[in-house]
């Protein structure tokens, strides 16, 4: 039987050699009885070697993106508070301890460290940019205020953990533990931290422009699955008003005359009004559906026991 840890820090980690000795110490320093756990993930560099000399216990996931290896950490990592941060040294350890007392003072599910920017190479415009408009996306479809939905410096409740269904493959893992927050009510909080640049040498993984798209697409596909009256619902009323704008011309001709000259028109547009009905009730009918899901993860994390 594994023993439990108190607080687990998980490090996922991609090709950082330069940057994984300096965040496993610092980590160390700030946090002396942690255990701190760097899972590689099918790195070429010297990752592994270096961070299992900084004293780091080293673990290994195959399938390649930080979905993934999120994924396995809180699978196979059994403890009462986990810290989740990247090994790029770009995060600030000494705001750990804040971000754990936040948790555990307030008996909050999840803290998030919002990045405050120390230096212009921190955090790039497109990011930046991306950042905002994602978060504000995200605030606009589920009612509440994130203000770095994208940091990937957060704290967990152990019941977070073990209740939350990893989904996600890539870096659209945060947009992910976002939305689960948000979509059960969780208790949650952000408090600022600093945010640094990568050390010289270091590369970093991200690309804005494919990035932020499938972290947009992520955000759509939760939507969907998520508010799918909504969704379907806005689909089936722009059906429906195209409908009725092609049907008025027609109907007005047939009162006039007696004569519907344009049938095409009319097939179309009954078509297209059947088709929004169509959308309607199956936005009525998923919604049913996800409301089953979401008392399903509900259970599932009330199943957890608190802290």
């Amino acid at each position: 039987m594994t023993t439990r840890d108190r607080v687990a820090v998980l490090i996922p980690c991609f090709n950082e050699e330069v940057a994984i000795a300096t965040v496993v110490a610092d980590f160390r320093r700030v946090l002396p009885d942690a255990r701190i756990y760097v899972y590689d993930n099918n790195s070429t560099d010297g990752t592994r070697a270096v961070a299992l000399a900084a004293g780091a216990e080293v673990r290994s996931e195959r399938r390649q993106g930080k979905g993934h290896v999120v994924r396995r950490m809180f699978a196979d990592i059994d403890a009462d508070i986990y810290l989740l941060v990247d090994g790029d040294a770009t995060y600030d350890a000494a705001s750990a301890p804040r971000m754990l007392e936040t948790l555990t003072g307030n008996h909050l599910d999840m803290v998030v460290g919002r990045r405050i920017q120390q230096h212009k190479a921190a955090y790039r415009t497109g990011h930046r940019t991306g950042n905002s408009l994602l978060t504000g996306f995200l605030a606009t479809v589920f009612g509440q205020d994130f203000k770095d939905i994208l940091s990937g410096y957060r704290a967990f409740s152990r019941r977070f953990v073990k209740s939350f269904p990893v989904l996600s493959d890539g870096f659209e893992i945060e947009t992910e533990l976002s939305v689960h927050a948000l979509q059960l009510a969780l208790p949650i909080a952000e408090i600022e931290t600093p945010y640094f640049a990568r050390p010289e040498g270091s590369v970093s993984k991200l690309s804005t422009w494919p990035d932020g798209l499938r972290i947009l697409g992520t955000i759509l596909k939760l939507y969907r699955t998520e508010k799918p009256l909504r969704f379907f619902g806005a689909i089936g009323l722009f059906l429906a008003i195209v409908a009725v704008g092609l049907a008025v011309p027609v109907a007005v001709t047939y009162f006039e005359t007696g004569l519907v000259p344009r049938l095409p028109t009319a097939v179309l547009s009954t078509g297209m009004m059947i088709l929004a009905m169509l959308s309607i009730s199956s936005g009525l009918v998923l919604d049913t559906v996800t409301r089953g899901r979401r008392e399903v993860k509900l259970l599932a994390y009330l199943a957890q026991s608190a802290n």
